[in-house]
């Protein structure tokens, strides 16, 4: 489904740890429509929702939420921390393009090139 990075797994142990978040919940990823893209991240500590999909590694727990699955096949949770970018990050191989800030992406349509946008160099990112 998706990858965690070691980063990513021990920055969001130490955050579910900090949140004292129960064992059934986890960093819940999903897709809202939205952002300066079409399509914009959403992260939340939460418990699973009926279709929702677990992942587990290292302490470290992610729920993906059913109507969002197949937005972040393949996709890479990273964690930066950096003066100017820190966060959770994910890199996501069915996005044409994404936002400048990496919030929001437009999804990949097959056979088809994103032409380019300025409207998502990152100055409209919310």
């Amino acid at each position: 489904m998706i990858t965690l990075t070691p980063k990513a797994r021990i920055a969001l142990k130490d955050l579910l740890e900090q949140k004292s978040a129960p064992p059934t919940s986890g960093l819940r990823l999903a897709i809202e429509r939205g952002g300066c893209a079409g399509l914009a991240y959403t992260m939340r500590i939460a418990e699973p929702e009926d279709g929702d999909e677990w992942l587990e590694a290292e302490g470290a727990r992610v729920v993906i939420a059913a109507d969002s699955i197949d937005f972040l096949q393949g996709s890479t949770l990273d964690f930066a921390d950096s003066l100017n970018d820190s966060g959770f990050k994910i890199t996501n191989p069915n996005a044409a393009r994404s936002c400048g800030c990496g919030t929001s992406f437009e999804p990949a349509e097959e056979g088809k090139k994103p032409e380019y946008d300025p409207s998502m160099d990152g100055t409209a990112c919310r």
